[in-house]
């Protein structure tokens, strides 16, 4: 029968696969978390244009990422589509990764600005070349609804112990390195090298992975890009996730001000605070495959997605006094961190799966480069909304080793913006989740449909 489930992918295939998110998950998490923090606190630029500084790059995506995905599309190889751009991705973005803070002696903060946007953009140019045929992958790997939900849920695995590793290990390694500009050196250099022997593991681990070949089509690619965008399960998905990025990228460049100058935290105290967050994203994430079983991906996508922003609202109160009850706090975060991480990414093949099951066409890529893109530009929003925020409540950028007490309208602007703000993107996030009605269901039907008229 056509409804019939495919056979599961092997083992060895899923943590093959799923690999790729440890160096991937590495590098979204240490600039996310260190670069704004970098540039306000050791280079000496002002915080709103150190924002500025790691928005540009990841706006850069917004074209790229499409394009990426056209080609990936378009590419025919005996590797498949996607596997000839995770091997260019591999070497290129950890030499970039390890560049990006290794910033030189300037004298003017303004030319370590510009050294550190131009050290993003090759970064990111990396990452896109990995990552948008990497995402593309899942969909043409199986048709199954829920072997893709047990594919992302390898993936998220990998890549939450991939930004556990890099945002747990990051800060001990410039302690131990000396601090200042020498300790984020060294830093990158070595999560680099990790995330180097990782993405290239990905690549070859899944060289037996199955894929689809080229599509013919005479659609230009604006054409393809148009008829990909009426598809409302997708457009649906996007509009839901995309504030939530806004919001986790806001909490995550927010959160070494926060630690510094709210709780007065060593370094070794944001470690604690970021394993608090990303252990429990990797003991929940099983948990949440299971009652996705039960709630369906909308039903747990949406618990998850309100249990964060009411969790990192009561961030607000959080005080040097009662640092045990913030650390369940932030354990609690870091549970919902799980679900919203595992549910938007197996949804995405599902909204592929429409377009594939209406058009006839496999148009992975192209949907996949959209959604990079926008996950892409929510994360490099939050940290530009982040830089906007202490910019406007007056904080004051400083150089490495110098010491000054913040003014109390910045450490307000740190709470609002580490707790307050992205609770509010995450709420207004889920009047649009709850439109989206992609069931397993209406999903089973629609390619049992497609492969009647074949």
């Amino acid at each position: 029968m056509g409804t019939e489930r495919p056979p599961a992918l092997s083992l060895s295939i899923r943590l093959s696969y799923g690999l790729g998110s440890l160096g991937t998950g590495m590098f979204s998490a240490v600039p996310g978390l260190l670069l704004l923090y970098f540039m306000t606190d050791t280079l000496g630029i002002a915080p709103a244009l150190a924002g500025l500084g790691v928005f540009l790059p990841k706006f850069w995506d917004v074209i790229t990422d499409p394009v990426m995905g056209n080609l990936s599309d378009r590419t025919r190889h005996p590797w498949g589509r996607r596997r000839p751009y995770l091997l260019a991705g591999s070497l290129s973005l950890p030499l970039f990764f390890a560049l990006l803070f290794a910033v030189p002696e300037f004298s003017s903060p303004i030319h370590g600005f510009a050294y550190v946007v131009v050290a993003f953009i090759l970064a990111a140019t990396g990452f896109t070349l990995f990552q948008v045929p990497y995402i593309a992958m899942p969909a043409e790997m199986t048709p199954d609804y829920r072997e893709r939900t047990t594919i992302m849920g390898f993936r998220m695995v990998f890549m939450t112990a991939g930004i556990l590793l890099a945002g747990g290990e990051a800060p001990l390694i410039i302690d131990l390195a000396g601090g200042g500009r020498t300790g984020y050196a060294v830093m990158s250099s070595s999560l680099a090298a990790v995330c180097l022997a990782a993405m290239l593991l990905s690549f070859k681990g899944t060289a037996k992975a199955p894929f689809l070949d080229r599509v013919e089509t005479a659609m230009p690619f604006r054409e393809q890009f148009k008829v990909a965008l009426r598809n409302k399960p997708f457009l649906l998905l996007v509009a839901g996730f995309f504030p939530q990025q806004i919001g986790v990228g806001c909490t995550l460049a927010m959160l070494p001000f926060y630690m510094k100058y709210i709780l007065g935290g060593s370094q070794a105290q944001l470690t604690v605070m970021f394993l608090c967050l990303m252990l429990p994203a990797i003991f929940f994430m099983p948990l949440w495959v299971r009652l996705s079983r039960r709630l369906g991906k909308l039903g747990s996508y949406l618990l998850s997605s309100l249990l964060f922003g009411l969790a990192v609202a009561s961030m607000y109160f959080g005080s040097n006094e009662r640092t045990g009850i913030l650390y369940f706090q932030m354990i609690v975060v870091g549970t919902a961190y799980a679900g919203i991480q595992l549910f938007p990414f197996s949804m995405l093949p599902d909204t592929i799966e429409v377009d594939a099951a209406n058009s006839g066409l496999r148009r992975e890529g192209i949907f996949t480069g959209v959604w990079t893109a926008q996950e892409k530009t929510g994360m490099a929003l939050g940290a530009l909304l982040a830089g906007a925020v202490l910019d406007w409540s007056g904080f004051v950028e400083t150089v490495a080793g110098q010491k000054f007490d913040q003014p109390p309208s910045a450490l307000g602007g740190i709470l609002v913006g580490f707790a307050l703000v992205p609770a509010l993107l995450f709420i207004l996030s889920l009047p649009v989740i709850r439109r989206y009605d992609l069931s397993e269901e209406r999903l089973r039907r629609l390619q049992a449909v497609t492969l009647k008229n074949k």
